[in-house]
């Protein structure tokens, strides 16, 4: 009696249901994937948004919480009550370099894009910024508009052209060289520009703060705060807040997918139990062919695995196609716009991949366990006299 050939016939035998039980925990693995392989890219994307933004130390307008502290790694719009004066009082203090920026929003063919206000000169050196086309602002400009690799593909802009923003027309000086961050993805505005346009005169957004010692990140925290009544955030506790909330947003989605993996257990313990009823016969002449119950539990339990199996594979394909297709098409907002940014996401991890195999088998063969012990305490005699 050859068992893998026997558990292959019974698992192909009524080709409908086998399809349909398939297809339930290829579903549901196939949501575990996808929602890990785009909380990977979240979180790679939102770790590497901190280290690009430079900044050991951010000023915040007073009483932002996280989602404002999400909103500056991914370029959203800020509230922009921070005055000039207070941003001249933080530069006044020794031992650091602080950058104000302002932050804003315009929409280019009916798709929004982020603009920023920034201090040219200063800015550059500050994110070692490289310029692929045309030039950047000179000494004194406060006209015309740099933009990233991303927007420059995507809407067809370059040097010579012009972009209106709020209804007024830009010219574009040239296209940043690619950072692989949201900075591929805003148009950058001298400081003066930027006021001018979003009226917020001699305000700005955030103050991006470098200090020349790492070892007194807290002290001079504590000196912005004597200076200026604003909030400070070091990175590693931007990069906390932030993950803490993509976090949660994670484990939502995964119980939502671990509910599609348990109605799919189910599904699998349905089938089972009825494949159980309806080879009794089969059972009772196996038996009669000396098959002891262990092998008879084998059988079925191998039957039940191979579906998790066979659907692991099939939702980790799936899953890891779906996040690939989806991720470029995801709403931009203060979380996803991580991933959209990205335009990938955690594709080709091992563990994904090997985790949720296991995951499927682990599981199928859990559901499985029940309908195998039923076809093994049947009795030769029971088995045999099923008509």
């Amino acid at each position: 009696m050859n068992v893998s050939k026997l558990v292959v016939k019974n698992l192909t035998r009524r080709r409908g249901r086998f399809v349909f039980t398939l297809a339930g925990i290829t579903i549901g693995i196939a949501s575990v994937v996808t929602f890990l392989a785009l909380g990977g890219g979240l979180k790679n994307e939102i770790e590497r948004e901190s280290a690009a933004l430079g900044a050991n130390l951010v000023v915040t307008p007073k009483g932002s919480c996280a989602y404002e502290q999400v909103s500056i790694l991914t370029g959203e719009q800020l509230p922009t009550t921070i005055t000039r004066e207070e941003v001249a009082r933080i530069k006044e203090i020794d031992g650091l370099t602080a950058i104000p920026f302002l932050t804003g929003r315009t929409a280019l063919q009916n798709r929004p894009v982020s603009v920023m206000g920034i201090i040219p000169g200063q800015t550059k050196a500050f994110k070692e910024w490289e310029i692929a086309e045309g030039s950047y602002f000179g000494e004194g400009d406060e006209e015309g508009a740099v933009v990233g690799s991303v927007v420059a593909s995507q809407f067809g802009l370059g040097p010579g052209k012009e972009l209106t923003i709020r209804g007024q027309k830009v010219d574009i000086r040239g296209v940043l060289a690619e950072t692989g961050g949201k900075d591929d993805l805003t148009i950058f505005l001298p400081l003066p520009a930027a006021q001018s346009i979003y009226e917020q005169a001699d305000l700005v957004s955030y103050v991006a703060v470098r200090v020349d010692d790492l070892a007194q990140v807290e002290n001079y925290a504590m000196k912005i705060k004597e200076v200026v009544n604003l909030g400070v955030v070091s990175d590693k506790q931007m990069l906390k807040s932030v993950l803490g909330i993509v976090g949660t947003v994670n484990v939502t989605l995964q119980l939502i997918a671990a509910v599609a993996v348990l109605a799919a257990a189910f599904g699998i313990v349905n089938t089972m139990l009825t494949a159980t009823y309806e080879r009794r016969r089969e059972i009772g002449i196996l038996q009669s062919l000396g098959a002891r119950r262990r092998t008879i539990f084998t059988i079925f339990l191998l039957e039940s695995g191979a579906y998790g199996v066979l659907g692991g594979l099939a939702g980790a394909l799936c899953g890891l196609l779906f996040s690939a297709l989806a991720a470029p098409h995801i709403s931009q907002n203060a979380v996803t716009s991580f991933v959209k940014g990205s335009g990938s996401a955690h594709l080709l991890d091992p563990f994904i991949i090997l985790g949720s195999i296991t995951l499927s088998a682990l599981v199928a063969t859990l559901a499985g366990l029940y309908p195998a012990w039923r076809a093994a305490r049947l009795s030769p005699v029971e088995a045999m006299s099923y008509e």
